[in-house]
C-alpha cells in the first residue's frame, strides 16, 4: 500500500516537472497561437462556403468565436495548472480558482462579439454591450481585489512535524493526480461531443462541481494532521467559496458578477480573520 502511494507521488512529480518545463510553455503558446489563426482561417473557409459542411465543425461564422476558441483553451491550460497548485498550497489553489473565474468573466465578454453582424450594427449590439460591461468589470474587480488576497497570505504549516507534513504533501499530490485524470476525462468526452455534434455541458462547471468535493476531502485529509480549528474554519470556508464560484459560472448576467465579487471579497475576510486568529490565540501552557 505504501509502495503504490509513493509511485503515485513519484508519477505526479514527473508530470509536474514536465508541465512547469520552458520547453512545454513555449509548446503551449504555440498551440494557442495554431488555433486562433486556424480557426479564423476555418471559419473564413466557412463564410465563403469552400468549407465541405462535414468539416464545418465551428458553430459560428462570427471571426469573433476564433477569440472564444483560444480563450477556452487557455482556461483549460489554467485549470492544469490549478490542479498543480492545489497539491502546493490550499489558499494559492483558491487564488488560482478567482483567476480563472477572472478570465472567464473575459472570455464571457468575447463571447457576446458573436452576436454582433459584420459591420457593427448598434441596435442589436447594445444588450451584448451591457453584458460586455458587466463581465469586464467583473473581471478586472477580481484581479485587483486578488492582489490584496496574494499580499495577505501568510503560509504556514498545519504541523510542526516535519514527517507529517511531507505526508500531508503527499496526500495533496495522489489527489490532484486524481483530480487531474478527472479533468482528462471531462476534457475528452467534451472534445468528443464537440467533434461529433452532440450537444456537451460547459467543461468548467462541471470542472468546478468537482473541485468542491475535491475540497471537501482536502478538508477532510488535513484532519489527519490537525485539528485546529482556525485551519479547520479556513479550509471549510475555502470549500464554500468554490461553491459560490461554482454558482457564478451558471448565473445570468449581472448576478454572475455579483456572485464572482461577493466569493472574493468572502475570501479575502476568510484570510483577515484566520490571520487576526492565528497571530491572537494563546500559546500553549507548558506545566512545570
Amino acid at each position: 500500500m505504501i509502495s503504490s502511494f509513493r509511485r503515485l507521488v513519484s508519477v505526479y512529480d514527473r508530470l509536474e516537472h514536465l508541465w512547469e518545463h520552458k520547453r512545454t510553455e513555449r509548446a503551449i503558446a504555440n498551440l494557442l497561437i495554431a488555433a486562433f489563426l486556424g480557426s479564423l482561417v476555418l471559419i473564413e473557409l466557412a463564410r465563403q462556403g469552400w468549407l465541405p459542411r462535414e468539416l464545418a465543425l465551428l458553430p459560428s461564422k462570427s471571426h469573433y468565436y476564433a477569440i472564444n476558441v483560444a480563450f477556452s483553451m487557455l482556461l483549460g491550460i489554467e485549470v492544469i495548472g490549478l490542479v498543480f497548485t492545489l497539491a502546493h498550497s490550499v489558499s494559492d489553489s483558491v487564488g488560482k480558482q478567482f483567476e480563472i473565474l477572472s478570465l472567464i468573466l473575459l472570455r464571457n465578454s468575447f463571447k457576446e462579439f458573436v452576436y454582433f453582424q459584420e459591420p457593427l450594427v448598434w441596435d442589436e449590439a447594445s444588450e451584448p454591450v451591457l453584458h460586455i460591461l458587466s463581465n469586464a468589470a467583473g473581471a478586472i474587480l477580481i484581479f485587483i481585489l486578488l492582489g490584496f488576497y496574494y499580499r495577505m497570505q501568510r503560509h504556514r504549516a498545519i504541523t510542526q512535524s516535519p514527517g507529517a507534513a511531507a505526508d500531508f504533501i503527499a496526500s495533496k499530490k495522489v489527489v490532484a493526480l486524481l483530480l487531474l485524470l478527472i479533468v482528462g476525462g471531462i476534457g475528452t468526452f467534451q472534445g468528443y461531443c464537440f467533434l461529433s455534434g452532440r450537444q456537451s455541458y460547459d467543461f468548467f462547471s462541471i470542472f468546478y462541481t468537482v473541485l468542491v468535493f475535491s475540497d471537501v476531502l482536502l478538508v477532510l485529509i488535513s484532519l489527519r494532521y490537525s485539528s485546529g480549528y482556525p485551519v479547520l474554519f479556513r479550509n471549510s470556508a475555502f470549500a464554500l467559496a468554490t461553491v459560490a464560484i461554482r454558482l457564478a459560472l451558471t448565473a445570468p448576467p449581472y448576478i454572475n458578477v455579483l456572485l464572482g465579487v461577493g466569493a472574493m471579497v468572502f475570501a479575502i475576510g476568510i484570510i483577515v480573520a484566520y490571520n487576526r486568529f492565528e497571530t491572537s490565540e494563546p500559546k500553549p501552557v507548558i506545566p512545570h
